[in-house]
């Protein structure tokens, strides 16, 4: 090689490796050959099984955050079986179920860090799109392999089914930390779930778990059934009725707001309670409107949350594990992600796309 030319995905570390990424902003995803780095002695090796497709690879695909370095090959929701173990590994052996989520490294010293909020981490380096600490770029879980540091791994329990557990990683997670940092999982409690998809669907599940009752709010009235039957959701609203609102205002303890779209939050506002917490964890691309009265009033809070540290994602995926909660998903091949990834625009997937890797992902 040149002096001075930067290697290419496919030689600048020695493991081969073979997935499929977009190229640019159209976000077609196709195959794509790259590497890996070389199990280090504090890191396991994980043989992909499945990946759960997140709104946030679409939005990276297309580059939607003006953040995407092209070739990106996304996916952070990742299961496997462990093929290789550092000689520092402790937590892990060869042939361990395991899963690897949103993040993969991080600085490990910073106040949030020592906290066990890595998540929060300045230093934080994401499972794809991310400047690695060798200065290359992380790709993700739409692939065949992925070398990981063994804190960062989950341990998949037994009884937690491998495709539906995947999407836990990120959907799980982002609504489970909000709930138990504010309090927002103690039976009886009420809790409202704003937007009913990939990550409000789960939020049904676990707010059902804690002993809560949970009300879903929705713009769709054809999603009344599906939340109060299939999900078990105890009642629902339609977002667009004003009246049904006004009938709810001032009963909820606290809210968990999924949907990623522009839309109007102050209705939702006063559907609290004096003291009342609603938690932002859908990530729309444009500014709210957001007026403070109704948040005075009621002494209420608006917070945001993103993801958790490691130690509340293995608390999630035991927790999910005990309770029987996982995602309800659609399995599709690798070659069926650009249909979709248009499916899932249109808010066309009840609730998660999962790329069964093991079975259809093949360099030939």
């Amino acid at each position: 090689m040149e002096k001075g030319k930067k290697a290419s995905p496919e030689d600048e570390h020695p493991r081969k490796a073979f997935g499929w990424a977009a190229r640019d902003s159209t976000g077609v995803l196709s195959p794509f050959k790259f590497s890996r780095r070389k199990n280090g002695d504090t890191d396991v090796t994980l043989r992909i099984l499945y990946c759960g497709i997140c709104h946030s690879d679409l939005h990276c695909i297309k580059n939607e955050w003006a953040n995407t370095v092209y070739p990106v090959l996304p996916g952070h929701e990742i299961v496997g079986v462990i093929t290789d173990v550092g000689s520092k590994v402790n937590k892990f052996k060869v042939g361990d179920k395991a899963g690897v989520g949103c993040m993969v490294n991080s600085c490990r010293s910073c106040p949030s860090c020592k906290q066990e909020s890595e998540n929060y981490c300045g230093g934080l380096i994401l499972t794809y799109n991310s400047i690695d600490t060798d200065g290359t770029m992380t790709y993700g879980g739409y692939s065949d392999t992925i070398v990981v540091k063994e804190h960062f791994v989950v341990r998949f329990p037994e009884s937690m089914p491998l495709d539906k557990g995947a999407p836990l990683l990120c959907a799980g997670i982002t609504v489970y930390t909000p709930m138990k940092y504010f309090g927002l999982s103690e039976p009886g409690k009420h809790l409202g779930v704003v937007g009913l998809g990939g990550l409000g669907h789960v939020a049904v599940k676990f707010g059902k778990a804690f002993g809560m009752k949970v009300t879903v709010i929705s713009t769709s009235p054809s999603k009344q059934k599906e939340a109060t039957e299939s999900l078990g959701a105890d009642a629902f609203l339609v977002s667009r009725d004003s009246e049904q609102l006004k009938a709810a205002m001032g009963t909820m303890d606290g809210i968990i707001n999924t949907v990623s779209a522009v839309h109007d939050i102050a209705p939702l506002i006063n559907l609290l309670k004096p003291h009342g917490k609603m938690i932002m964890v859908g990530a729309p691309d444009k500014p709210l409107q957001l007026h403070v009265f109704p948040l005075i009033m009621g002494g209420r809070i608006l917070a945001g949350s993103c993801i958790g540290g490691m130690k509340d994602t293995q608390e999630m995926i035991d927790f999910a594990a005990k309770h029987n909660v996982s995602a309800d998903i659609e399995l599709v091949r690798i070659d069926y992600v650009n249909k979709a990834m248009e499916r899932l625009a249109k808010g066309d997937v009840r609730y998660r796309f999962v790329i069964d890797i093991a079975n259809t992902l093949s360099a030939a």
